[in-house]
Formats: C-alpha cells, structure tokens, sequence
C-alpha cells in the first residue's frame, strides 16, 4: 500500500513543492520514497513494502522508459498476468506487482482495467505523448483526487497533498455543507475543497493537451436469478469467499484480521486459522464491547487475538487528528473506533483482511428489511390514504410509537431512503443553516442513481445507491484514511470483482427475510462458524456518542463548539443548542446531528483555522 501525488507543467521551485507533497503522505508509506520529473511533469510516491520487499520501488518504467508508473494498491492476479505478458514479449527487472501494470497498459491501454483483480489507484505519464492516465479500482477501495490549477494538472492519494500545491487557493465548497448535512460525508465526486475532485470508481481519466476526459470501465450491474436455489448459492457464496480471501493473502509479510461479534469479519478470519486478530470497544457494557465475543472466536479458530478498551477521554482527545487524516469531515463515530483497531493491529502486523462491502453485496443492512415491513401496509390502504394518514401523523406535536412508520410508509423508496445515514431533513437544513438557500432535498442527488435500476425491486435499487454512495463516501473512505494514518494496509476481500460474480445473481429472497438480513451469506457462514455467530443480527460498529454527550464534561465540549466563531459563519446557534439541551436532558436522542455538527467544526477548525 502507498501513496501517490504528482503535477504536469513547470512552476518554480518544483523540486522541493513535489517533495513536499510527498512528504504530506509518508503517513501511507514510511518504508521509501520516489521521483520522476521532466519538464512535463513531476511524480511522487510513498511505498509501504508489501509484495516485491526488495526491488518493488517506483516509479516503475517499462522497457524503454517511455512509460512511467506509480501505483498505490495491490494485483492479487499478477502472476498469471506477468506470464501472459511475458509470452508476448515483455519484460520485467522486479518481481512486484505494480510492474504487470505498466506492461499490461503498453499492450492493452484501457483494456488492462477489467483484466485486474484487486484494489488500486495509479498514474501513467507517456513521455513521448506528453500524457496522463489516472485510474481507480472497481468499487473504490483505493483513493484518488486530482485538480485543475491554473495550467497545471495535479493529482493526489490524499487531498492534503494537493493543498500544497503553491497555486492552489485553498476555498471552502459551501455545496458540500449542505449535502453533508443530509448524508454524513461529502458526496462524491464533489470534496469539501472547491476545485478539488476525487476520480469515482470504475473510472479512468486522462489529461492532455490541457484537457481533462473522463470515461467509466466499469458499471455495477445486478442480475438476480430467481431460479438459484439455497443450495447452489451457498454453495456458490462459500466457494467464492474462500478463493477470495486466500488470494488476498497474497505477501511478503504477516497479516492479520479485523474481528468484531459480526459475521463479516468473522467469516473471513475463519478461512485462516492460526493469524492474529484485532478488536476494540468500549467500557460501557457488552452494547458497546465486542472483545469478549472476538476473543471467544479467535480461541475457536486458533488465532491469536489482541484488544483494547478505548476510554471516552482517549476517543474525544482523537477526533481532531483523526479529521486531519481523513481530510474531509465524517460524521460517522466509528472511523475513531477505526483508527484505535487500526494503530493496534499496526502493532503486529502491516497488513489486514476486513469485512467492508458484505453488507452491499449480499443485502446486510437492517434497514434493507423496510420494503418487506411496509409491503402489507401498502397493500391494504392506497397511496392517498396513506398520505392522508402521513399528514395526521406529522401534524402530532409529539412521538409515538408506529409515527416515523405511518410516515415513511407514504414515501417511494426513492423518496424516503437517500442511503444509511439521512441525518438533516431538507426542512431542517433550512432552519439550521444561517443560509437558508444553501438547503437541498438530498433526493435530487439520488435520483440518477435510482433511475439507473428503476426496473429493479426496492432492496436492490437500495443497494445500488449505497454502493454507489454510502461504500464510496463512507465505508472505504474511512478505512483507507484511517489505516493509512497508521501504516496499516486493508484488505477487503468481500469487494472482489469473483465475489461480486456470485452476488449479483442473488435474488430477493436470498439476500433478505423477515427473519434476518444476508440470508444465503449466513447461511454459508454457517460452514466455517458457530450459529449464533452466523446469524447474529447486525450491530454496525457501536460507540457510545449517544451516551457521553448526555455526561455535563462532553456537553461542555460541544456547546464551546456549537457557540464558536466558526460556527456563527454557518449554522443558527439557538438550534445547535437546543439539539443539545434536548439530547443532554434526555428529551431526544439527537447523538447523531450533533455529531454532524460537531465533526465539521473540528475538520473546519483543522483545515480553515482562522
């Protein structure tokens, strides 16, 4: 794993301001660094040595140096590649994965991208066409920013990186706020930095002649079988799983496994006994402490486990480096609990296997069973008569129970799922924001996503917009980031390209029921795991927000924040405080919008102190 940066174009200084850029990201590889420059362009690189320990350093050329390559990722399918290439001529001085890359795209150009398997971000600059190719991996696993400033191109791993770019003039996108607000992320491919990109997966881009062009390679596609039975979908999900994790075992140095009370790490720590394994919680009861259940596991299957207790104190005291790390603000609590497992396991091992993606491919989210809970509802009263009931429910001043249903119930599921997180409605947004007219309906944005699989069921057009937003915005993001903070490589083999074979054929029925998300995975699972392991119902990664804002030393904490400077620029203090007052007396649970809030102030107080 490792970390890219580079800028067509000559400016002055350019030696020490493509050092620099570099330098911002050593975080991502601390093991060497790497140049190219002529007088087109400036490359930069970070290596953390993973495959190829010895000669795997970029950049890497191919045979007469008219390509130049820096590649932040890993091939799992190199070694079949690298014969193939070798048998039409080419060849190669290292025994790293990256060099199939630079080979593969002198024979096949474009093409090469669906013959990889892996996770990847990288840059191609043709000296002799004085241009530049960017791509990025299938699902997004690996990130990519780039830029255009002034007459230069500029392009990053990390968006820290381009804001050292001397040109650059660094700009809040106030857009962004606005969307966060709804989403918990920025939505991609928009950052919160005005000019600033990140290249969406499946994509590749090329700069030349001064102009950008971007093009798609690859689409998520789902193609439910209704004929598949039980058993040959088991059989299916268990084959793939298994191939996937031992070729994602792929290196030169020890790996270890994430492991929570989940399925999803779970099932792919099974498949290698005798590793290590890594888990953190909270001292605030087994809701919030998954150790207990992970050690039970790794004794099963022969690992060696190693865990921490996170203390409230440590976790608030992390947030702002954290939120450095990550670049943008998230307001998603786990990416702390993410960057602690992540510190522990960098410990021990360099690289990781971890469950992200599961839930996407294989139906996983509780709220996936939502069509199902509605369906009868629907089905008895007509649209107009649950819009009636909506309205009577809405216009109650108070909760009760069944309030949100009767609600939600009245919506398309284009109009009341915008993904896992929806924490501001639109109405909300314009009464918080000092700029009303910033607000958006956080449906507008779905809507090309749902339009793309308008002819399938409800759960599936779900999981189509979370892959497409919530994994990219969210899931991998913080995963990246927050390893890549501590030098740790992840490794996802639920997100393969073979795996992702299996589950697009999956039909409704065995993906959820009224019993229980993922059924055919658990079932699968079931193989290699104890039951109650397997079909445990999903938690997420649980962290007490909820819980300490509630205590008078964090309220303190984020009421200091709430009546800053920074935050009279944007947001209504008499709503930030009385979310608070409400939540600290315990009138409302609004744990989640105050961690929104409070997130965005400590990433603005980090990136545009003033």
């Amino acid at each position: 794993m490792c970390g890219i940066c580079g800028f067509t174009g000559e400016i002055l200084n350019r030696t020490q301001v493509i050092e620099l850029m570099t330098d911002l990201i050593t975080h991502r590889g601390p093991d060497s660094a790497g140049f190219f420059a002529d007088n087109d362009v400036s490359m930069g690189f970070r290596r953390l040595s993973i495959i190829g320990l010895e000669s795997g350093n970029q950049p890497i050329y191919n045979e007469d140096n008219t390509l130049v390559l820096t590649f932040n990722g890993e091939i799992y399918n190199y070694k079949e590649l690298r014969n193939e290439l070798i048998s039409y001529g080419h060849k190669f001085y290292t025994d790293a994965d990256s060099e199939v890359i630079i080979h593969g795209f002198e024979q096949w150009k474009e093409e090469l991208l669906n013959k990889l398997r892996g996770m990847f971000a990288f840059s191609i600059w043709n000296r002799e066409e004085k241009s530049l190719f960017l791509a990025r991996d299938f699902f997004g696993i690996k990130p990519l920013h780039y830029a255009k400033v002034n007459e230069n191109f500029v392009y990053s791993s990390e968006i820290k990186s381009i804001l050292a770019f001397p040109d650059y003039e660094k700009e809040l996108n106030i857009q962004a706020l606005d969307r966060y607000l709804s989403f918990q992320y920025v939505v991609p491919p928009e950052t919160f930095f005005k000019g600033i990109y990140c290249l969406p997966p499946g994509h590749y881009l090329w700069y030349k002649n001064d102009e950008i062009s971007i093009k798609r390679y690859f689409k998520i596609e789902f193609s439910p079988e209704s004929s598949l039975s039980l058993e040959n979908a088991v059989e299916s999900i268990d084959q793939a799983i298994k191939e996937s994790v031992n070729v994602h075992r792929i290196s030169d140095v020890d790996i270890g496994c994430f492991l929570s009370s989940g399925i999803d790490s779970s099932y792919i720590a099974s498949h290698f006994p005798g590793g290590k394994t890594f888990t953190v919680g909270f001292d605030l009861g087994e809701k919030y402490n998954e150790i207990k259940w992970a050690r039970d596991l790794s004794k099963l299957i022969g690992a060696e486990h190693h865990c921490k207790l996170i203390t409230a104190d440590e976790f608030w005291n992390t947030v702002p480096k954290a939120m450095y790390y990550m670049d943008q603000p998230l307001a998603d609590p786990s990416c702390i609990a993410l960057y602690f497992v992540s510190k522990l396991a960098s410990e021990h091992v360099k690289v990781v296997l971890s469950g992200e993606g599961a839930d996407e491919f294989f139906g996983g989210y509780n709220i996936y069973k939502e069509p199902s809970a509605l369906g009868i509802y629907k089905k008895i009263f007509p649209s107009f008569i649950r819009n009636l009931i909506a309205k009577l429910a809405k216009a109650v001043p108070f909760k009760f129970k069944g309030k949100n249903y009767l609600i939600r119930a009245a919506k398309s599921v284009e109009e009341r799922f915008i993904g896992n997180a929806f924490m501001f409605s639109f109405d909300e947004k314009c009464k918080i924001l000092k700029n009303p007219e910033l607000a958006s309906k956080p449906q507008e944005i779905c809507k090309k996503l749902y339009d793309d699989v308008k002819d399938q069921e409800d759960v599936t057009k779900m999981q189509y917009l979370d892959m497409n937003l919530w994994l990219v915005g969210d899931i991998l993001l913080k995963a990246d980031r927050m390893s890549m903070a501590n030098s740790l490589e992840v490794r996802v083999p639920f997100l393969d390209t073979e795996v992702w074979k299996t589950a697009q054929r999956l039909p409704l029925n065995l993906k959820v029921t009224k019993e229980n998300t993922k059924f055919a995975l658990r079932k699968a699972a079931e193989k290699n795991l104890p039951i109650d392991t397997a079909q445990k119902k999903k938690l997420g990664f649980p962290v007490p927000i909820r819980v300490w804002l509630r205590s008078k030393k964090y309220f303190e904490i984020v009421q200091e924040e709430f009546n800053s400077t920074n935050s009279s620029k944007f947001f209504n203090a008499n709503i930030l405080n009385r979310l608070l007052d409400e939540h600290f007396k315990g009138k409302n649970d609004n744990s989640r919008k105050i961690w929104t809030i409070y997130t965005f102030l400590v990433w603005y107080k980090m990136y545009f102190y003033e």
